[in-house]
């Protein structure tokens, strides 16, 4: 994802700057990066982290490095900061946590997995979710660490797709969605297993008639978090989305602020890192 988001630079050209500029905005006085309510958060952190990153912006990672620190092994962490802790400090450049502290946060990880192999944002559950096993998969990637009995991963992501190719982030769901889609489309590839065609015509299906994608079938406007993942997983499964791309660049276009953000669909009204860095994967898809 970040060697993708890398290429937005193509397009955002001089505006890339302006870009750069809101992210290094949002560092909180602590050394991590503002959620919507202004405070710090390790979620938002990694979209800031990640998006100075694809941008190559020449700053000093010692003051993210110090609000790492603060939270040592993550005790404290639910699911999803634990991972966001692993991924944020895989961004740091040349530095690491000690090794007992990063094997201290992938043992809080395995306490979140499933029954049917996978991962869930509750602990011990009975079945995993895609999002969560996304996370998982991803914090062992960080820390360049195996994850254990990975295979098992795709029992539970069996039990997750639906009858029209796409994927649930939860059981017994009928219909699937698109982050969720495109998060299992990731996890299969990297168990060598490839998604079925009905996968990729499925999230072809999402693209809205004016551009971007959509989050499920039902949805009735496009938002920047599932216009990104889509295009990604599409790339992954060397599905062409050439038809669409100059509707996708124009609805970005329509998002995007010249403060240097995006804002995550029509009816938002508030600019963040994530959407910040999900508006860069996005360009860097179309701009290939």
């Amino acid at each position: 994802m970040l060697q993708v988001a890398r290429l937005a630079k193509r397009l955002l050209g001089d505006s890339s700057q302006l870009v750069a500029e809101f992210i290094l905005n949002q560092q909180h006085e602590d050394g991590g990066f503002k959620n919507r309510g202004g405070e710090s958060d390790l979620y938002y952190t990694v979209f800031a982290l990640e998006s100075l990153l694809a941008l190559q912006v020449d700053f000093s990672f010692q003051p993210a490095i110090e609000y790492l620190e603060s939270f040592q092994a993550g005790d404290d962490l639910d699911f999803v900061h634990l991972t966001c802790l692993a991924r944020a400090w895989a961004n740091v450049p040349q530095k690491s946590p000690p090794m007992k502290r990063t094997q201290r946060i992938l043992e809080k990880i395995e306490q979140y997995r499933s029954a049917d192999g996978g991962y869930n944002l509750t602990p011990r559950s009975k079945n995993g979710a895609c999002y969560a096993c996304f996370l998982a998969l991803g914090a062992y990637q960080d820390f360049e660490t195996p994850m254990p009995d990975m295979s098992a991963m795709r029992h539970c992501l069996i039990g997750l797709q639906t009858v029209d190719g796409a994927f649930a982030n939860e059981m017994n769901m009928k219909t699937g969605l698109t982050a969720p889609t495109a998060a299992a489309v990731r996890i299969l590839a990297r168990l060598g297993i490839n998604p079925q065609q009905t996968t990729a015509q499925w999230l072809l299906q999402r693209h809205h008639p004016q551009g971007g994608f959509c989050a499920a079938p039902q949805t009735p406007l496009p938002d920047l978090l599932s216009t990104a993942t889509a295009l990604h997983a599409l790339a992954a499964m060397g599905a062409s989305f050439s038809h669409i791309k100059e509707k996708c660049l124009d609805f970005i276009d329509s998002l995007w602020v010249n403060k240097g953000s995006f804002y995550g669909d029509w009816m938002d009204d508030a600019l963040d890192c994530e959407y910040t860095f999900y508006g860069l994967l996005a360009l860097g898809h179309l701009s290939v």
